[in-house]
């Protein structure tokens, strides 16, 4: 008899088991919770705001960490509103050329609780930040024991290079002040001449000559209040985390789980200033936007000047494959993602998309990103650069007369890009409006005659009387990527030329770039700040690979060029700013160190469910506009995700039918 029972009881919780078993990845107690659920490929270097310097690592670090400037979630062109900061500061003009900015500390900003801060107290969990905290981060910047990858654009600063040469000299020196914690190494050195505290609020910025795109740095992390407590603190010794794994900030949101091999947790921040001033203009939803946001419902009537953040929690899980991310995005499980390009047609088409999407809620995004995708020429070559004069500068036209841009995008990216006329993306406001390359429209019979021109007809070495030989570096090609790369090989070879495609790892590319032993790459650029500067000094002469180890990979250095740069970029967007960038635009029509390939147009998806999304482009997150409505959210992943349930009464029912005649014998038995 004890045998029949226990047949029934493991039928009976087959049963029940079929009936609640399902696949969710979170636990049932989250689900009224509004937990915005995302994913991350790679492990983070570091989140130090001093240190990180990637879209990855600016989606956690952009929530924790709040700064003195930041931008509009709406406009467009994009706009700095204040944050931190009372008032978005103008530049004041000095004696000798200097020029100074005041900031103005909001009262009320505090650290998320942390242990850290009992250093400065026992049973203290958090504190006001101040001024002295944003002056502190800055000399951090200046500390070459730091990683700063942003340290020239901040040497405008006065004193800023003397501060870092002393650190070194200092240390070098004296062990006993290199023993010290740096916070005192800081202040016996007297901190940075150009950056004065006139009182726990008030922060002055004096600059050694104009440089207008410095308030765009205030609005990045790397400028951010840092709590000395917590790189103190969180030191990697005696088991406790380093700071770089273990962020201690201002923002709306606190770090609560950091296992940078699986899952990010961050949870609100119940010190954040915005809930004790909710009129602030980084605390609310905004009251104006950008042509066609009310018609897009991003000024809907049920959010527009309601205090941030709507979330209660941000959750990201690591995914290393796209397939799996997308799949689990399709399955309701991410609340927004991208289109994987195997997918790509099946979810968007005629530019829409596709009805079977739609029917499930999921709206598309497009927008233009602030990035530039380009081949470049080394200009130090011997055949490809300046050392080659006037042969050099016809070769390099004609081979970006030959390169087929709308082609390739079409081919590799679905489409997703918009053909490259400058250095400077079309969103960027002091791009040229309107102006087409005539070294970008695509035109074989000229670049033939360009050749003739530069004494390799038919592409036809005379040294050698073989087709003129160049090297294409690329890094990591993979068997997907190696057709994009080859593609433009092709594109060449109707010309005569052979260009060799040489695959290495990205350090040993890296390495090539820094020898200087390369012709043609293929980079990326994507923007810090949306200012036509942030893209042309990529060209400049003070930014050259060869002579300074700066993202001037080309090595192009051109007296008329620099010239202009220099005017420029020390002057506020107007008309004869916009002229000067034309002029610029034109040198770099006729010398070619670029072919401007594409700006990216991305595309993302979002669930119905997910409210207030537009796409912003720079590494900037604004996820403290969105909105969740978890209740929808479960009812849809439900009826998604519901589980194959027959398998399970199969398999019981074959027990069942199984064990019958047992139970035929049993009761025989007992009769």
């Amino acid at each position: 008899m004890r045998q029949v029972w226990v047949a029934a009881a493991l039928v009976g919780s087959l049963c029940v088991l079929a009936v609640g078993c399902n696949n969710n990845p979170y636990p049932e107690h989250d689900a009224e919770l509004k937990v915005l659920y995302s994913a991350f490929s790679t492990p983070h270097r570091s989140l130090d705001p001093a240190e990180a310097y990637n879209v990855s690592a600016h989606r956690v670090t952009g929530l924790v960490y709040d700064t003195l400037l930041e931008y509009h979630f709406l406009k467009r062109p994009y706009t700095l509103i204040p944050g931190l900061a009372k008032q978005v500061p103008t530049a004041e003009p000095l004696e000798d050329g200097r020029v100074r900015y005041r900031f103005t500390l909001r009262p009320g900003v505090n650290f998320a609780p942390d242990p850290c801060f009992e250093l400065g107290g026992a049973g203290r969990v958090t504190r006001e930040a101040t001024m002295e905290d944003v002056a502190y981060q800055l000399m951090r910047l200046a500390d070459p024991a730091l990683n700063v990858q942003v340290r020239d654009q901040f040497s405008n600063i006065q004193g800023f290079k003397q501060f870092h040469r002393a650190l070194i000299e200092r240390r070098g020196a004296d062990p006993a002040f290199a023993a010290l914690p740096a916070r005192e190494q800081y202040a016996a050195l007297g901190g940075v001449e150009g950056v004065r505290i006139e009182h726990p609020h008030a922060l002055e910025i004096t600059l050694h000559s104009p440089y207008p795109q410095i308030l765009y740095w205030f609005a990045m992390e790397f400028t951010t209040p840092v709590a000395w407590e917590a790189v103190e603190y969180y030191d990697g010794e005696a088991g406790r985390e380093r700071y770089a794994d273990h962020p201690v900030g201002t923002g709306p949101f606190g770090i609560d789980v950091y296992d940078k091999r699986s899952r990010i947790v961050l949870d609100r921040n119940p010190h954040w200033y915005g809930l004790a001033d909710p009129r602030a203009p980084g605390a609310h939803y905004p009251e104006e936007g950008a042509p066609g946001d009310a018609e897009a419902g991003l000024l809907d009537a049920a959010y527009v000047g309601r205090p941030l953040p709507f979330l209660d929690r941000v959750e990201f899980r690591l995914e290393k494959e796209g397939i799996p991310l997308f799949n689990k995005f399709l399955q309701g499980y991410y609340d927004s993602g991208g289109i994987i390009k195997e997918s790509f047609d099946q979810v968007v088409q005629s530019e829409r998309l596709s009805p079977e999407m739609a029917a499930r809620e999921i709206r598309l995004q497009k927008a233009v990103s602030p990035g530039i995708f380009n081949l470049g020429f080394n200009m130090e070559d011997e055949t490809l650069g300046v050392p080659a004069g006037d042969r050099g500068r016809k070769l390099r036209q004609a081979m970006s007369l030959a390169v087929d841009s709308e082609k390739w995008i079409e081919l590799f990216l679905n489409g997703r890009g918009l053909p490259a006329q400058t250095p400077i993306p079309p969103v960027i406001s002091g791009a040229p409006e309107g102006y087409l390359n005539p070294y970008r429209q695509v035109d074989l019979d000229r670049a033939r005659a360009l050749l003739v021109e530069a004494g390799y007809p038919d592409g036809i070495d005379p040294a050698t009387g073989a087709p003129l030989k160049l090297t294409f570096d690329a890094y990591e090609v993979s068997s997907q990527s190696r057709p994009e790369r080859q593609y433009f090989v092709d594109e060449w070879r109707k010309l005569g030329i052979n260009v060799e495609l040489s695959s290495t790892t990205y350090n040993e590319f890296q390495e090539k770039v820094d020898r200087g032993a390369y012709q043609i790459y293929f980079w990326g650029w994507s923007a810090d700040y949306p200012d036509p500067e942030n893209f042309l000094f990529l060209l400049s002469c003070a930014m050259r690979k060869s002579t300074t180890g700066g993202p001037n990979s080309a090595n192009f250095c051109h007296p008329g060029f620099e010239s202009l740069f220099n005017q420029m970029e020390v002057m506020e967007d107007g008309p004869e700013r916009r002229a000067i960038i034309r002029e610029m635009v034109a040198i770099l029509e006729q010398e070619r160190p670029w072919i401007e390939i594409f700006n990216g147009v991305g595309y993302s998806l979002a669930h119905g469910w997910l409210a207030n999304v537009k796409p912003f482009g720079m590494s900037y997150p604004m996820t403290k506009y969105l909105d969740i409505d978890p209740v929808k959210r479960a009812r849809v992943r439900l009826s998604w995700n519901e589980p194959v349930v027959w398998p399970v009464f199969a398999i019981a029912g074959m027990f069942v039918v199984g064990i019958i005649p047992g139970f035929r014998t049993f009761f025989r038995e007992r009769q």
